[in-house]
């Protein structure tokens, strides 16, 4: 990329690796400065003051809010690029209507969100996690195991899109029965059958949630929809805390409809509620799933390098927004 014949300022505000030294030398690199903010992700209040201070043209942001009142204060931004996937924590239609470039690294972690879907799939039919604590405390009970095999079993998986299309594909090698929902479904997909969301939850003994977080998806799996599936299933959860109604969960575990709730992320992380902790059918992982030595380095660089080409005057990789044209809504899709 051709360096820019004027430096800009770029904005890291919070990230979840030890330093900022590949999106600084990315950015550095092309004659750009960049300001960190604090390594954990601030308020969106704080963001707000950050960008009004350093009037950036570019946002790099993990998991921080980047509010429409920070998208605003600064008149010189140009883009906003998520170290990620999904865009629930930026202002997108703000940034839209501002002529502001969102983006994002939409395949930077595919193989490792669906890796961690089935791994979590696998740790309740065989009774890993359960086992391993139980060995931990002195009990050695064999004649106790309540297992399943993956071959006999249905796995639903709602959402499609790249880490779902994976997740389906591993699953499927095992020789399970693979249903998917999707409201934009791939076509020549072979060995998975689309159905609706209902029938996919009444059929399902396993469902996998592989969607991004919208107005449209909040607490897509409620009361109401665990009520659907079989007794005695699995729900994980790989994607973001908001599509499910923990209470509901909690309340499906109690009661012996769900005998499995596998989750790397929670609608109140990092705080975990009781009545999951309490569980002895949940498997919990603190938002890990996307995490790889490969799969971090990667996403750092590109994310970093659209900033960059966007500076540039360059066309971005992977844009989420068409900025200028009013929105009509927004959203990704893994």
């Amino acid at each position: 990329m051709t360096p820019p014949s004027r430096p800009d300022t770029v904005l890291l505000t919070d990230y979840a690796w030890p330093d900022d030294s590949v999106e600084r030398s990315v950015i550095e690199g092309a004659g750009h400065t960049l300001v960190s903010g604090p390594a954990e992700p601030a308020s969106a209040e704080t963001i707000e003051e950050l960008v009004a201070e350093h009037r950036p043209a570019g946002i790099l942001t993990c998991w921080a809010p980047v509010s429409a009142p920070a998208v605003g204060s600064s008149p010189d931004l140009r883009i906003v690029a998520r170290l990620g996937v999904g865009l629930d924590n930026i202002a997108v239609d703000t940034a839209t209507e501002r002529g502001v470039w969102v983006t994002n690294v939409p395949d930077y972690c595919v193989e490792e969100v669906s890796d961690h879907a089935v791994g979590m799939v696998l740790a309740w039919t065989r009774g890993l996690a359960v086992f391993d604590r139980e060995v931990r405390t002195g009990r050695w009970d064999p004649a106790g195991a309540r297992l399943r095999r993956l071959s006999t079993l249905t796995c639903g998986v709602v959402g499609f899109g790249r880490i779902g299309r994976a997740t389906a594909h591993k699953l499927g090698a095992f020789g399970c029965r693979i249903l998917a929902h999707d409201p934009h479904p791939p076509k020549g997909e072979s060995g998975v059958e689309l159905v609706g969301l209902q029938e996919l939850l009444r059929r399902s003994d396993v469902v996998i949630l592989h969607v991004p977080l919208t107005p449209g998806t909040h607490h897509l799996i409620g009361a109401d929809q665990l009520a659907l599936m079989k007794p005695g299933g699995l729900l994980v959860n790989v994607s973001r805390g908001g599509l499910v109604d923990t209470d509901a969960v909690i309340k499906a575990l109690d009661a012996g409809q769900l005998d499995g709730a596998a989750f790397d992320v929670l609608e109140s992380e990092p705080h975990v509620p009781a009545g999951l902790l309490d569980q002895p059918g949940t498997l919990l992982t603190p938002h890990v799933a996307f995490s790889s030595d490969a799969s971090v380095t990667e996403l750092r660089r590109r994310a970093a390098e659209e900033v960059v080409r966007i500076l540039a005057g360059e066309a971005p990789a992977h844009p989420c927004n068409n900025p200028g044209v009013r929105p009509t809504g927004s959203g990704d899709r893994r």
